[in-house]
């Protein structure tokens, strides 16, 4: 799921040449107001599939992000995308993690995600808000091509990244993100 300026991001930073005859997984690819899946599709990938943890529009197979490197294997994509999912995983960590290690030695990760400041949204659960500087930690083990916030008006962060041909995962134990079920009153 995603919003206009998580589409307009995705077709502002990837390139046909990154894109074409490459492997891609999108995590949390229910289209409920938005996808980048058909600009994708248009870059000519080798493959593209969409997981979700439940069927629906742009849904290829349900899976979590969890089991991914199960399913998957290690570096088995050129590409992982995913929009307005990160806030939603408990475990953002080894969600983070498991990315990471499905994704190919120069691969590329796009994310899109809220940061403070976007309101509680408790579909299908509501756990954490991401902030540039997170991003600059969590991925401090990549190359970070773009880092932005979104322009909406909703507090958003997005990221391009380039995993590095050798690379040495970041343990991501000392990063604290801000928790939104802090804001919910009884």
């Amino acid at each position: 799921m995603c919003n206009d300026k998580c589409v307009e991001f995705g077709r502002e930073f990837l390139t046909q040449d990154e894109v074409e005859y490459k492997d891609v997984l999108e995590i949390g690819s229910k289209n409920i107001n938005g996808s980048l899946r058909n600009i994708i599709l248009d870059m000519n990938p080798s493959s593209y599939i969409g997981i979700d943890l439940e069927e629906g529009d742009c849904v290829d197979q349900v899976c979590s992000v969890y089991d991914i490197i199960e399913e998957f294997g290690v570096e088995a994509f050129d590409i992982v995308i995913t929009t307005e999912m990160m806030e939603h995983v408990e475990d953002w960590r080894k969600a983070i993690n498991n990315m990471k290690s499905v994704l190919k030695p120069g691969g590329i990760i796009l994310i899109t995600t809220r940061s403070k400041g976007f309101g509680f949204h408790n579909y299908p659960a509501d756990y954490w808000r991401y902030e540039l500087s997170d991003m600059e930690q969590i991925f401090s083990d990549f190359k970070i091509e773009v880092l932005k916030e979104d322009t909406s008006g909703q507090p958003g962060v997005f990221i391009k990244a380039i995993k590095p041909e050798i690379w040495y995962q970041r343990n991501l134990d000392d990063i604290q993100l801000y928790d939104v079920r802090t804001e919910i009153k009884e």
